[in-house]
Order: C-alpha cells, then sequence, then structure tokens
C-alpha cells in the first residue's frame, strides 16, 4: 500500500515522495525492505538527509485520565545530503531492523483490534523537514508467540482487543518505551472467577518472557493476579502451554496479587512477578542493539503530525489506486 502526497512542507511545485514497501507483513526481529522514492519539484532542492521511523499508537495514562498519542520507537536515516534536480526521479532502497519487542497487530490472520503500525518517511529540505509519507505494516507473531497464543484459542478463550502502554515492566528487560496488552475474554469455566486475562510478550532473541494478568472477581486485597514464565524461543515450542495456562489459573483462588511463573527445565524457573510496571510514562534506558539504527524515540510526535495521519489509525486510510 503506497501514500502519496505533496510534500506541504515545500509548497506547491516542491518535491513529492513515495515509500514502497517490498512485503508489508513482518515478525518481530524480522526486517522491512522497500524503496524510498523521490521526485523533484519546479526547481533543485538540496536534500538533507531521508529519514524512516516506526510509529504506532501508544496510550499514556494521566491523573486526568487516558491520552493516546502517536508513539515512535525506531528511527534512521537512509539517505545523507544530495542534490535532487528539478523533475529528477530518484529510488533509494533500504533495510531496516524491526525491534523484538515490537507489538503484533494480528494474531492466527485476524487483525487486533486497536493495533497499527507504519513507516514513516522524512524528507529534510534546507532545514524544512516534511513527515509526508506513511506505509502500513502488518506484525505476526514468532512461533514462540503462537505456541502460546494458539494455547489460549484451545482452552476457549477469545480475543477482545490490544492496546499498548506506557511504561517498563517490573523486573523486565525491556528495550521500548512501551508494551503491549492482549485481552482475551475466559471461557465459561472461568465466569464469575476471572474478569479477562492480560497477555504481554517482551522478546528478545535469545528468548521470551510471557506476563500474564488476571482481572479476578470478587477476591481479597488485590483483584490482579500476575504470571510470568522466562523460556528460550526453542523451550517455547516444547512446552505444554495449555496446561500451564490451566495450572496458573487454577491456583488464583488461594493466591493474591504476585504469582510465581511455575515453568521450569534444567535448573531455569520462571521467576516472579510482584508488580505489574513502573510508574507510567516512565522509560527506562537501554537502547535497541540492531544495526542501522540512528536513534531511539522515546516521546510522541507533534500533535499535527498526529492530525496528519490520523485517518490511517482509525482504519480511515485511503488506498493509492
Amino acid at each position: 500500500m503506497v501514500f502519496k502526497r505533496l510534500l506541504g512542507a515545500f509548497g506547491i511545485g516542491g518535491p513529492s515522495v513515495d515509500t514502497v514497501l517490498a512485503v508489508s507483513h513482518v515478525s518481530p526481529g524480522g526486517s522491512l525492505s522497500g524503496e524510498v522514492r523521490i521526485k523533484g519539484g519546479d526547481s533543485d532542492a538540496e536534500i538533507e538527509y531521508v529519514g524512516l521511523a516506526l510509529v504506532t499508537r501508544v496510550e499514556t495514562e494521566h491523573e486526568e485520565g487516558e491520552h493516546s498519542g502517536l508513539g515512535e520507537f525506531f528511527r534512521t536515516e537512509v539517505s545523507g545530503p544530495f542534490v535532487l534536480r528539478a523533475g529528477e526521479e530518484r529510488a533509494i532502497p533500504f533495510v531496516i531492523p524491526v525491534p523484538w519487542e515490537t507489538p503484533l497487530t494480528q494474531v492466527e490472520g485476524v487483525p487486533l483490534h486497536g493495533m497499527a503500525m507504519g513507516v514513516r518517511t522524512e524528507l529534510s529540505v534546507a532545514r524544512a523537514v516534511d513527515k509526508g509519507d506513511l506505509d502500513p505494516f502488518s506484525v505476526a507473531a514468532l512461533p514462540s508467540q503462537e505456541a502460546v497464543l494458539t494455547a489460549f484459542s484451545r482452552l476457549g478463550f477469545h480475543f477482545r482487543g490490544a492496546d499498548l502502554e506506557t511504561g517498563h515492566l517490573y523486573g523486565v528487560s525491556q528495550q521500548l518505551p512501551f508494551y503491549q496488552e492482549i485481552e482475551f475474554h475466559p471461557p465459561a469455566q472461568y465466569a464469575g472467577r476471572v474478569n479477562e486475562i492480560e497477555l504481554t510478550f517482551v522478546a528478545s532473541p535469545s528468548g521470551l518472557e510471557v506476563i500474564l494478568e488476571a482481572d479476578k472477581r470478587g477476591g481479597h486485597g488485590s483483584d490482579d493476579a500476575f504470571g510470568r514464565f522466562q523460556v528460550t524461543h526453542e523451550q517455547a515450542l516444547r512446552i505444554d502451554w495449555a496446561g500451564e495456562i490451566t495450572g496458573w489459573l487454577n491456583g488464583l483462588a488461594g493466591h493474591h496479587g504476585g504469582q510465581h511463573g511455575h515453568y521450569e527445565e534444567h535448573g531455569h524457573h520462571g521467576g516472579h512477578y510482584d508488580g505489574h510496571h513502573e510508574e507510567h510514562g516512565h522509560y527506562g534506558g537501554g537502547a535497541i542493539a540492531a544495526a542501522g539504527i540512528a536513534g531511539l524515540a522515546g516521546g510522541f510526535l507533534a500533535a499535527e503530525a498526529i492530525d496528519e495521519i490520523g485517518d490511517f489509525f482509525e482504519g480511515d486510510e485511503e488506498e493509492d489506486e
């Protein structure tokens, strides 16, 4: 899908840009490739840089309530300075890494309600930066993540939706400034005991952390219970996740607050999870260890940038014919 528009920052007759993705489907830890196609305007232009950023919609909680904004979590430059002649057409190929913690936008081929992901193109001319082109892409689960998701489906849980929360999970080595919560409705046998289950993945090249949160009904003290499992990607494929999830849920009646992840293999224990996340809005340190990343943006884009592409994140994107 390609979005075309004249770069408004440079006025009528200025350069225009299209970004074309070779493939619009990817998994965490993969890569996106394609071309940035630039066409010169009525006169020569000195291009300072061409940049790409990965953006998504993120929610942040405040005392006044909840705010949803466009979060940028990856940025790199695919070209340095050059002169774009009047009417000249130039294609800049690129391959950019997708962070391992990138949230999922679909499960078993079904889009997750509330999730959207895009590659944003920036062109800088004479210190005027235009965030002009936005191309959506989808993120499918890794096989290790799919194993957990399939278990929920087999147990009769139904996907409710997903969102991204600003902050860091307690005790988790997390690189991005937000985390994803995938929400499930429980099957009939848990009616009256559990309102919903929220699942969070934190993936890395070496393994996967699976964090579960249950919103309990009629509990004493805290109404939330947590579970945490730390496994390699290979271990995740061999675990009986349906049995692990069932055992964790059956144990909620006698526990409150934090829960032990009870998977253990060769001395590797799931550990203890005794808190959900650090204070909302707190961005911990750390940068994505991947080649080609020029920086990590831990905030939100400007309000006018959100307005420009708001239709895309509402599902009203206009596809180029």
